[in-house]
This record gives structure tokens, sequence and C-alpha cells, in this order.
């Protein structure tokens, strides 16, 4: 319906007057209005508004070969109906339901078989690299790079203490893979067979959702994406590049084919051994052949060596803390005719004790030692030491496992969690415990149905997925709850009120 009216020559006036008042007002500059003064309205939650101007009041951090993207995906900001400023189960509960979204799952998945398809070795990570950076950028994260060559240390949160990291590998290895499935090795000879691929993709669905919920973090999580763990102990050249500068505790997964999908395991103190390698050269005193009443003998000193290095283990050490010394190859040359001027041999050690483990490197030089200078050899020993090949024992620190329990109760239930037993593997996340306070975990990808029930390095390794958007959103409750509980730790407990007033 339409209202015809008849104007007079006043109200004309009037008009005109208040057209002009109109715009005067929209060509002038609104004033400042902050978060605070909006916030304090009963009927709106501006909480995530407000997170917002503090975010864009922050210096940004410092980032190399970075670019932003234009703009994040819808997926990112989710609807939160749970105030976080106090931690709760529905906390852990709002960050699985991010992980779970289908589109979520769906990303997260396919990052892991891009991975997969292009596998490569110890610091040639590039492509992958590449990978990670472009969705860091999508995601506006910003990072450093490069780190230990390939490496990337990526932020989420305030860009102020305290600082927590969350890590992944991210080589392959030197295997071809036998598995037949659309996202198959492209790459002979190399293989994602121990599931950095997936370890990788895990990482990049927790930047996911801190990202979602970074107006929550109190603090700054450290995402580091590391090379080399399989062969030349990327975690030593990521600390001497600063991955862990202002790191106060670090948390890494590893999946394993032993638990069920989706199940975390892990357990206070040694969790994976030390380990090292040992090559020994035994030479003859007097040269090759001639009287053997007075030439050595590199061959019966080798020999002794080799079986007094057992002894070392089975009489020397406590039976309570496992321990191996193993000979693996012997080689005195092609020669049958004569005594050899020398003989080589070596094998691995392995301890889950720092003390029993720097032992075994000690006695096993000297056992190797004097026994050669009673068959009138000398002997030398290398543990290539320069090369990176010595991996201390994983030792996690008791306040940091808990810590893992605690989030991962509360995240997928106690019937999800699991105290596992230590094993005799390595893994160079050693060296980050050596330096700050850290808990290594594991996550289930077991799954008879699929065939995911090959142990890591064997060609027929492969993974049940389910378990990707669950180890993501454990990295993310993890490192979120950690920086709660830390500002709780420093600051003491927030007020906790109703409409505005205390409850006393």
């Amino acid at each position: 319906m339409k209202i015809f009216q008849r104007n007079s020559p006043f109200s004309n006036i009037v008009m005109s007057i208040l057209l002009t008042l109109s715009c005067m007002i929209i060509l002038t500059t609104p004033p400042q209005v902050s978060a605070k003064t909006l916030t304090q309205s009963p009927d709106h939650d501006l909480s995530y508004f407000e997170s917002a101007m503090v975010t864009l009041g922050k210096p940004a951090l410092e980032s190399k070969n970075h670019s932003s993207s234009s703009g994040q995906k819808k997926s990112l900001v989710p609807s939160f109906n749970t105030d976080c400023s106090v931690w709760s189960r529905a906390c852990s509960e709002e960050i699985l339901k991010i992980a779970k979204k289908p589109e979520n799952v769906k990303w997260v998945k396919s990052i892991r078989r891009r991975i997969h398809e292009n596998p490569e070795l110890a610091f040639e990570e590039h492509e992958t690299s590449r990978v990670i950076r472009r969705e860091l950028d999508e995601l506006d994260i910003r990072y450093r790079f490069p780190l230990a060559k390939t490496g990337i240390r990526a932020m989420v949160g305030t860009g102020k203490s305290p600082f927590v990291a969350i890590r992944a590998d991210m080589d392959a290895l030197p295997i071809q893979e036998a598995v037949e499935w659309d996202n198959k090795s492209k790459n002979a000879g190399k293989m994602h067979a121990c599931g950095h691929d997936a370890h990788v993709a895990m990482l990049l669905g927790a930047a996911r959702i801190l990202k979602a919920r970074e107006h929550y973090l109190k603090g700054t999580v450290a995402l580091l994406f590391q090379p080399a763990e399989e062969a030349g102990n990327g975690a030593k050249r990521m600390i001497r590049e600063g991955a862990l500068e202002d790191v106060e505790a670090i948390f890494a997964v590893h999946i394993s084919h032993l638990l069920p999908t989706a199940v975390i395991g892990s357990r206070s103190g040694p969790l994976l051994a030390g380990c090292g390698f040992f090559k020994a050269v035994i030479t003859s005193e007097w040269g090759v052949g001639g009287n053997l009443h007075q030439s050595g003998n590199p061959i019966l000193a080798a020999s002794a060596a080799v079986i007094s290095l057992q002894g070392i283990v089975s009489r020397e050490s406590n039976p309570l803390d496992s321990q191996v010394v193993s000979v693996t190859f012997l080689n005195s040359g092609d020669d049958h005719d004569a005594i050899p001027k020398g003989v080589e041999f070596g094998g691995t050690l392995r301890a889950f004790a720092n003390t029993s483990f720097h032992h075994l490197l000690k006695r096993i030089e000297e056992v190797i030692v004097s026994q050669a200078k009673v068959y009138k050899c000398s002997a030398t020993v290398d543990f290539f030491e320069n090369a990176d090949t010595i991996y201390p024992p994983m030792v996690n620190d008791e306040q940091m496992y808990e810590h893992v329990k605690r989030a991962t109760v509360d995240l997928v239930g106690p019937t999800n969690f699991r105290v596992v037993q230590p094993v005799m593997g390595a893994e160079d996340f050693s060296f980050y415990s050596e330096v700050i306070p850290a808990a290594f975990f594991y996550i289930g990808i077991k799954n008879e149905t699929l065939g995911s029930v090959h142990s890591p390095h064997s060609p027929h390794f492969m993974i049940d997925e389910d378990a990707l958007p669950i180890g993501a959103a454990t990295h993310a409750a993890i490192a979120e709850r950690y920086l709660h509980e830390r500002d709780i730790s420093i600051n003491g407990l927030p007020d906790i009120s109703i409409n505005g007033f205390n409850q006393d």
C-alpha cells in the first residue's frame, strides 16, 4: 500500500535542514569505539570481536619467506558456545567438534595423501616443506623458514610468553612401497613407511584448530615441522637454529600399529631407548703372516672382543634396566691364505637410562681395546658422534606426561588412553627432552580390516586415516590447555561470575 501526503512549504524547509544534518553526520569520521565499550551491552556476546581487536593491536611475529593469504577459510571460524576462559571438558569437546567437521576430516586426509605420494629423505623435504608453507599461508599463520635446511617454525597465539611447542617430523625412508592404493609413492625407492606424512597432517590439523581458537590462547603455540628424524638428527639442527627459542615445554606424537585406531598411549619416565652404533678396527702390531708366536692375530682378538661384549649386559647391568649390545657385522677381507692385517666389526647399543647408555659407550671401547692388547693387536672404536648417529633415551617428564594424560582423557575418554610399555626403538625427539620438559605419546592406527597392522619401516606399512582428526585434536587440546593452566599458575584463577556478579 502507498500513502500520498501533501507537504507544506514549512515542512519542506524542515526536511531540507534534516537532510543536510544527516549528510554531515555520515561524512563525519565516527568516534573510536573500543571492544570493551561494545561488550558492556548484555544483549550481545562480542568476546570474539574483542579478541580480534586485541590481536590487531599486536606487533607481527618475525617471519621469513612468508606471504599471507587473502582470507581464512570459513571452517576456521565456527560458532563457539563454550566460555573457555575457565577450562572444562566442554572446551575439549569444542576442539574435538572442530576436528571432526566433515570438511576438516576430508582436508587433513588430503594433506596426508599428498605428502605420501611424494616421499623425501632426510634434509631433502623441499616439496613437503612447500606444501606445509602453502597451508600455513592459507591459514594466515606466521612462520620462520628455513630452519635445519627444510624445517619450519610456525606460531599461533599472542606472540608472547608463555610458549609451548608441538612437533612433527617430515622425512621418509629409502624403502620401495609394496602397498597398492591410489596414493602410492610416486618416488621409486622412497616411502613414508614410518607415518611422518600422518604426523605432518595432524600437526597442520592442530594448526587449523588452534587458529580457529586463537582468541582463547593465553600465550603462543610453536608448531615445529622438523626434517631428518630418521637419519641425521634433524632435531639437533632445529635446536641449534632457534626452534626452541622461548619455549618452555614440548610435545610430539607418533603413530603406533600396536594400539587400536585413535587410542592414545604414553607413560612417565623412559619410553624409547637411547641408540648408538659403533665400528671397531683391530690391527696386528707385527704385520701380516710371519712367525705366529710374534705376530698379533686380529681374528682371535676380534673373536674374543665379540664374546666379551656380550658380558657387559649379562654380567654388569641391572637386570631390571633393559640394555642391548649387538654385533651385527664382521669383515676380515677376502684373502683366505694368510692372517689378515686387520679386522673390522661393529653393531648397535641401546639403553633406556642416560647413565646406562653412557656406561655402555665407555665399556664397549674398554673391552675392545683390552681384548686387542691380549692378542698383540691395537684397536680403535668409532661411535660416529660427528655423524650424529647417537640418540639419547627418550624420557618423558612426569608433569608433562600427566598433562598429556589429563588432556587426552578429557578429549577421548579414559578407555581410549593406555599406559604403554617402553620399546627399544629410538627417536630424535629425545634431543628436545634434554633441553626442556617434554612428553612423547602414541596414537593408534591398528585396523585389521584395512590391513593397518604392519610395523613401521615395513614396505607393507599403512595407516588407518581415521586417526588423523583425533591426533590433530589431541595436539591442539594439549597445547591450548597447557597455556591455560600455565596462565593460572602465573596469575591465579579468574573470577567466576554470573551476569557480571561475583559468586562469593
